[in-house]
Formats: C-alpha cells, structure tokens, sequence
C-alpha cells in the first residue's frame, strides 16, 4: 500500500506511539490523518503539525456512540490503526479484583474488534486499504506481573488473525505490531530495554507499505518471536519469573 495520499485514522494519537503514527503518517504525505483521543483538547500539540492535514477528533473506542459518529465523519479513510489501549501492572489471582483486567478487555479487545467492525465496510468501499492493530510481545507469552493486559493483547492478537482471514476477500491488509517494552509512560517504571516509540510506528507503516502482516518492533519483541520458535516452554518458563506483588 501506498502512502502517499492517504487518508489515515489513528486512535490514541495524543501522546506515545499514537503520536508517532501521526508525525510518520504526515512525513509520509499521507493526505489526511484523522488524529484521535477521547479528549480532543489533548491533541493540539500534534494537530499543531499540520492544522490542514491533520483533523482533531475526539473518539471512545469502548463507546459504540462515539465510534458511528467517527465512522459518519470519516467515511474516506484508507488506512485505520487502533492504537489507543490502557494498561495496569496487575496479576490475574494477585488483583484485588477484577476491574482492572475488565478494562484492560473493554478497551484492548472489545474496543478494537469495534472499530474494525465500523471501519471495514469503510475501506471496503474505498478499495480495501489496511487495517494496523497495535498490540505487544505479551500476546505471544504471558508476564504474569501484567497478566490481565497481557491476557487482553492475546485476545486481541487471536481477534486480528480472524479478522484478516474475513477481510481478505475484499483486499484489506490486516497488521498485527507486537513491539517489546516501549519508552512511553506505561513502561516507565520498567528496567527493561526499550523501543523508541517513533521505531514502532515508522516499522509498523513499513509493514503496510510491504504488505507484511506481523511485525516484531526492537530487540525484546525479535528475541521474544526466536524463543517462540525454538522453545515455547522455555520462554514461559522464563517470563513466569516476574510475579505481580501480593
């Protein structure tokens, strides 16, 4: 896929990788970017790049409301990439309760299945494009210190392979970004190596630009995908190490 004269919609696009997807999109020539959060006022610094090709929209991807007067608004769209997402440091059994990984699946799974279910008749009529699902390594083998986020991006890694597999007929490239520990707030009590959160985005748009389904941005991710392939167990073995605090 092509790039240049783009029309692309971003969730999450106020800060992190979401606003990194829109300077990459922009640097691209992409000729539209609908950059969005659920609080448009936050988006000003980004919008401030390019106010005549970059458009500000306020979007709850759990609220199905918001998501129709999204799709209403932004029937051009050729490229849609959920980005936006939310995460705790939570076990599974060490949680006090249950609302956190509720929203971690609300919002990760749910709300992504929703905007691919409202954007696909979107890019079907506008010739296919693409559809970019970012999600983690975590999806790949579970830390039990972040259980429930990474129970939820497993859900949704399984939710984009589906969702390839129904779409391609009308020629929508589905990817799947499962980068490593990435520099943004999240992760910012991690001692992890980090990914530069522009490394994310600029390998992600390369793999729409490829045609590549998967992409595994920076070292963790890469180390992550050989372990998987070489011993499965070992890696969960490994991962298990890092319980959440009781």
């Amino acid at each position: 896929m092509n790039l240049k004269g783009a029309v692309a919609l971003v969730s999450g696009a106020n800060k992190g990788i979401g606003k990194e997807y829109v300077k990459a999109l922009h640097d691209m020539e992409a000729d539209r970017i609908y950059a969005c959060a659920r609080d448009e006022s936050k988006l000003s610094e980004v919008v401030a790049l390019d106010p005549q090709r970059i458009i500000p929209l306020a979007l709850d991807i759990t609220s199905e409301p918001s998501i129709q007067a999204a799709v209403e608004r932004c029937q051009d769209v050729t490229l849609l990439i959920n980005n936006a997402g939310v995460g705790y440091d939570a076990g599974l059994i060490a949680a006090p309760d249950l609302s956190h990984a509720r929203k971690e699946m609300e919002t990760n799974y749910f709300g992504t299945l929703m905007m691919c279910r409202a954007f696909a008749p979107v890019l079907k009529q506008n010739g296919g494009g693409a559809i970019v699902n970012t999600l983690s390594s975590l999806a790949l083998s579970n830390l039990p210190f972040r259980g429930s986020y990474s129970a939820s991006k497993a859900a949704a890694l399984s939710m984009t392979q589906g969702i390839r597999a129904e779409l391609a007929d009308q020629g929508t490239l589905v990817v799947a970004v499962l980068p490593g520990t990435v520099d943004t707030d999240f992760s910012k009590n991690s001692d992890n190596p980090k990914t530069a959160p522009d490394a994310v985005a600029k390998a992600a748009l390369q793999a729409v630009i490829n045609g590549v389904e998967d992409v595994y941005p920076g070292d963790e991710a890469q180390w992550a995908i050989a372990q998987l392939t070489s011993d499965r167990k070992a890696l969960e073995k490994q991962m298990a190490q890092q319980l959440p605090k009781s």
